[in-house]
C-alpha cells in the first residue's frame, strides 16, 4: 500500500496509520522540511531538531485525537511546533536578542548551522530581531506564523486554537509595534534599497 500523502488526503493518512503505525511516515515525509524551517528560523540550528522530532513524535501520539473538521494536518502540525516552541520561549528570545546585536555568527561550524544562521539572517536582519524578541510571545507567534511559515489567517487560528478574529488583531498590533520601535523603516531591505526607494 503506497502512503504517499498530498495535502488533501492528509487526513486520511492519519486516519489510516491508526491500524498501520508505520503510515504515518508520510506524515512525516510530507512535512518534516517545512517545520524545520519554521522552527529553526524560529530557535536556530540548535534548538530545532529536538522541537521538530517532539512536534512529529507528540502528534504520532496524538493522532487519534486528530479532528479533520478542526484543522489541516499541516496547521495541527504547526500547532504543534508552536505550543513547543512556546515552552522554550526564552531559547527563541536569546536567539531573537543575539542576532538583534551582533547578526549572525561569521564563522558557525556546519554547513547545515551556516545554512540556518544564513536563512535566519536573511528573514531576520538584527533591528527586526530585536524588535521582535521584544513581542508578546501571543503576537510573535501570530507574526512569525505568516512571516515565516506563510500559514493563512485561518489556518494561524486552527493552529493557536484562537478565534479568527484574534488572528488579524494580533498580527496589526504586532506590525504596528514593530513599526514603532523600528523608526517606521522596513529593515527587510538592505541600506541601498532604502536610499534608492
Amino acid at each position: 500500500m503506497s502512503w504517499t500523502a498530498h495535502p488533501a488526503e492528509d487526513a486520511e493518512v492519519v486516519q489510516r496509520s491508526l491500524d498501520e503505525s508505520e503510515g504515518f511516515s508520510a506524515i512525516f515525509d510530507a512535512y518534516f522540511g517545512e517545520i524545520h524551517r519554521y522552527v529553526t528560523q524560529r530557535l536556530g540550528a540548535d534548538g530545532a531538531e529536538d522541537i521538530v522530532a517532539e512536534t512529529f513524535l507528540t502528534a504520532f501520539r496524538k493522532r487519534a485525537r486528530y479532528d479533520p473538521s478542526r484543522a489541516t494536518v499541516r496547521a495541527w502540525l504547526y500547532g504543534i511546533a508552536t505550543n513547543l516552541i512556546g515552552k522554550h520561549r526564552r531559547l527563541e528570545v536569546r536567539t531573537l536578542r543575539a542576532l538583534g546585536r551582533h547578526g549572525p555568527d561569521p564563522d558557525p561550524p556546519g554547513h547545515e548551522e551556516r545554512v540556518a544562521v544564513r536563512v535566519s539572517a536573511e528573514s531576520l536582519r538584527p533591528s527586526l530581531a530585536a524588535a521582535v524578541a521584544a513581542l508578546h510571545q501571543r503576537d510573535r507567534d501570530v507574526l512569525l506564523l505568516v512571516a515565516l511559515a506563510d500559514l493563512s489567517h485561518e489556518e494561524i487560528a486552527t493552529a493557536l486554537g484562537i478565534p479568527y478574529g484574534t488572528v488579524g488583531s494580533r498580527l496589526n498590533r504586532a506590525r504596528r509595534k514593530l513599526r514603532a520601535t523600528l523608526g517606521e523603516t522596513n529593515p527587510m531591505l538592505d541600506a541601498e534599497e532604502t536610499d534608492r526607494g
